[in-house]
């Protein structure tokens, strides 16, 4: 969908102290044969919940926005693995804790790509408010043993701990606030079910969490459904769902790939990055926020806000340059989405 006048009024991000991969390797954490080929300096690691990293990024997130808590019209938090509690809202946790409103507070699924998705919701929501209407999108996740190995349970990827937020706004931004504004332009998702069986196999349904493998498994399931579909097919599907993403992006936004200036990709292992988003979209990895991803490590939801995020506070994505964020998650479903960083006011 094409935006005219909703912009990221603010972002939040909770990033606890990393741990070297090779200091991980050294204490037995992991093997160097499960990390060396994935270009993953370091990963982020917490001991708190991920709801409350994600509270705490969003109270980030609205004072940089400079919200009330009246002025948050929606809520949706977005996550990956096991949030802390069971048969719980931990969508409710974050708006108790950072917001303290009434207004709908919503969960979001879609796994690495929840937050991407939340993201396009929350703008697609605003576009049908008046101005001065602003939702906040949260992510937080935690993976830790015995549900979750990070350095093992999805080979080429190594996850870091995390919470990330973003407030949306209607309308361009406003002069008197002294700073640029960042437009979003464009979101545009896609999808592919037939290629869900990569996170299921052959396995029967379970009837309670981690019954199947503990911790999770989701190398198994990927190799048989790779070898019932085939692995050049899987491959063409993969990269052509998030081709599909990137160029309904680019069009909405009227904007051309040479276009975009910066890239937010996810912070996944170099294999995957190279043959899910640097060869197919034609991107030089110099023009990527992976290089500080790889000190991060995959934040389940929260790659692209934590991106973005950091060009933004870093100034690296300057006055009048575009940034393209895409995202990929287990179902599948790819989204992409442009956004704008321009004068206050300008639109």
């Amino acid at each position: 969908m094409r935006y005219e006048d909703i912009h990221v009024a603010g972002i939040g991000r909770h990033l606890p102290d990393p741990i070297e991969t090779a200091d991980a390797e050294r204490r037995g954490l992991c093997a160097r044969k499960d990390v060396w080929r994935t270009g993953i300096e370091a990963v982020c690691v917490s001991e708190e919940a991920p709801p409350v990293m994600a509270a705490d990024a969003a109270r980030r997130a609205m004072a940089d926005a400079g919200a009330d808590p009246s002025d948050i019209e929606l809520i949706l938090h977005a996550s990956v693995h096991y949030q802390g509690h069971d048969l719980w809202a931990a969508a409710s946790y974050v708006q108790r804790e950072a917001v303290g409103n009434a207004c709908p507070a919503v969960e979001v699924g879609q796994q690495s790509n929840g937050g991407m998705a939340a993201i396009e919701l929350a703008a697609s929501f605003l576009a049908a408010r008046p101005a001065g209407a602003k939702a906040l999108v949260s992510t937080g996740d935690r993976f830790a043993l015995p549900g979750f190995d990070r350095w093992r349970t999805d080979p080429g990827t190594i996850c870091g701990d995390g919470g990330t937020a973003m407030v949306l706004a209607r309308g361009a931004g406003t002069p008197e606030d002294g700073r640029d504004a960042v437009l979003l332009r464009s979101a545009v998702s896609v999808s592919d079910p037939g290629l869900e069986k990569l996170g299921r196999g052959a396995r029967p349904f379970a009837d309670a969490p981690l019954e199947a493998a503990r911790p999770i498994d989701a190398e198994t399931p990927r190799e048989e459904a790779v070898s019932e579909l085939g692995f050049t097919e899987v491959l063409r599907r993969l990269r052509d769902g998030q081709v599909r993403a990137v160029e309904g992006a680019l069009s909405e936004a009227g904007v051309e790939r040479g276009d975009i200036d910066w890239f937010v990709l996810p912070h996944l292992g170099l294999p995957k990055m190279n043959v899910q988003f640097f060869e197919p979209l034609g991107v030089d990895r110099e023009r990527t926020t992976w290089d500080w991803g790889s000190r991060i490590g995959h934040l389940g939801a929260g790659d692209q806000i934590a991106g973005l995020g950091d060009l933004v506070a870093s100034g690296r994505l300057a006055p009048g340059e575009r940034c393209l964020l895409a995202g990929v998650g287990a179902g599948f479903t790819w989204s992409a989405a442009v956004v704008e960083r321009t004068r206050a006011g300008a639109g």
